[in-house]
């Protein structure tokens, strides 16, 4: 009987009718039952259809990625702008042209970054997740400011920087605060200070950090040998920073988790599994990283164009735009959880940002710069200095009593707000802004 059987169901393989037996869509899935292995044996009796089979298999897993990576947001609609961005450039449309579509082809690459760095996370576990989440979490303006970096616009560099910071504290983490408020007003918004004040604090270190060569020039007068020890205090500054990034780094993944706990408790109580492999999720990584690389170079390089076209100041464009396209995915993020009452996961989403861009992202910079000869310093002006020291001294004032309500968002928001009309009006002549020079020098007294 077994040798019968055995014959039947080599005469159905041969004629090419095993697929529609349910075993075998079981093999497709990629269950491995017993029978399943015995199916698999006997396959290599018809190499044709193992080929079939295997390359069915592989263009039915392709399409369930892109499912999940490229259908699976609601800014999908967005990356049709990725080839016409790079048809613009390829047919040298103009330069507006190719800045606007550049900047709607990130929007949807920055989400799914995080997207694909949350699903690697769920393979390489909390700790080495949180330091992938750590260096990839600000993958758009890192990739951007390192652009600005290499084509020595100093400016633009600086400009985007702050304005990440600015639009994390005060756009992402007060529209969180403001909805989060207006849908649970029935409820006490309570968060634990721990983490906020952990932040706080790095975030006033990184601005005495800015403070310092600011005063330090205004103190000294302008000249040669000011500008010389400047820059020599902010790269002294720049390693001091990045020293306590990674002290930060360690405290969070391991002396003190159960300060931030909270997040991933949070996240396991819904449960959540990868929806796509690990080396799947890496590829799909690593080329939006190539794709967002390509699209930050025509952004840096079309941005002085696009605003001279549109009759908007470089700074509003650096400081508030590209800031909202990198920032969507944690906008995104920190409003649902605080629509769900979860301020602990909004509070980590807005601050650990705007401390990774300042501790991080910042000092990396002016340390690259160094390398490459570029002078980049953290003297970001006045304006744009007191601005940044007023955003943190409001936001650690607003995160005080560990206790939230909408009117704290209304307040964070139309900060936001009045920094935005002040850079509206902030125009600065192109032939003012000096490329390769210190910063400061635009802004000289």
């Amino acid at each position: 009987m077994d040798y019968s059987h055995s014959q039947q169901e080599v005469s159905e393989l041969e004629n090419g009718y095993d697929l529609l037996k349910p075993s075998n869509k079981e093999v497709l899935s990629g269950s491995r039952t017993l029978q399943n292995v015995s199916s698999s044996i006997m396959r290599k009796k018809s190499d044709p259809l193992l080929v079939s089979s295997v390359r069915f298999q592989m263009l039915r897993h392709l399409l369930a990625n892109l499912q999940e990576v490229i259908l699976g947001t609601k800014l999908a609609v967005l990356f049709p702008a990725i080839p016409l961005a790079i048809a613009a450039d390829f047919y040298k449309f103009g330069r507006p042209w190719l800045f606007a579509l550049s900047l709607l082809g990130l929007t949807p690459l920055a989400e799914r970054v995080s997207f694909l760095t949350e699903q690697i996370a769920y393979y390489t576990g909390p700790t080495v997740g949180g330091l992938l989440n750590a260096t990839c979490g600000n993958a758009t303006e890192l990739i951007i400011a390192l652009f600005a970096l290499y084509q020595n616009k100093i400016h633009v560099l600086k400009y985007s920087l702050l304005g990440s910071i600015l639009s994390n504290l005060l756009l992402v983490l007060g529209t969180s605060l403001l909805c989060g408020g207006l849908a649970n007003l029935k409820k006490e918004q309570r968060y634990d200070r721990k983490q906020a004040d952990v932040n706080s604090l790095l975030l006033l270190l990184g601005l005495l950090c800015h403070i310092l060569p600011l005063m330090f020039r205004y103190a000294l007068g302008e000249g040669p040998f000011t500008f010389h020890y400047t820059l020599e205090l902010s790269r002294a500054s720049s390693i001091v920073m990045l020293v306590a990034y990674v002290a930060y780094i360690f405290f969070q993944l391991k002396t003190h988790r159960q300060l931030f706990e909270s997040q991933e408790e949070g996240e396991e109580e819904e449960e959540e599994k990868a929806v796509i492999g690990f080396w799947s999720a890496f590829s799909w990584l690593v080329g939006m990283t190539v794709i967002i690389a390509l699209l930050s170079e025509y952004v840096v390089g079309t941005i002085e164009a696009a605003s001279d076209s549109w009759g908007i100041s470089v700074s509003f464009i650096s400081i508030i735009l590209l800031p909202i396209v990198g920032n969507a995915a944690e906008h995104a993020g920190s409003i649902i959880f605080a629509f769900k009452n979860k301020l602990d996961i909004s509070l980590g989403v807005a601050l650990g940002s705007a401390t990774q861009i300042s501790m991080f992202v910042v000092p990396l910079c002016v340390i690259v710069g160094w390398i490459m000869h570029v002078h980049m310093d953290l003297d970001f002006s006045l304006l744009e200095t007191g601005s940044l020291a007023f955003t943190i001294i409001i936001t650690a004032f607003t995160l005080q009593d560990g206790t939230s309500h909408y009117m704290k968002g209304v307040v964070l928001f139309l900060c936001y707000i009045v920094i935005s009309a002040c850079f509206w009006v902030h125009k600065i002549p192109q032939n003012q802004i000096t490329i390769g020079k210190p910063f400061s020098g635009v802004f000289a007294a």
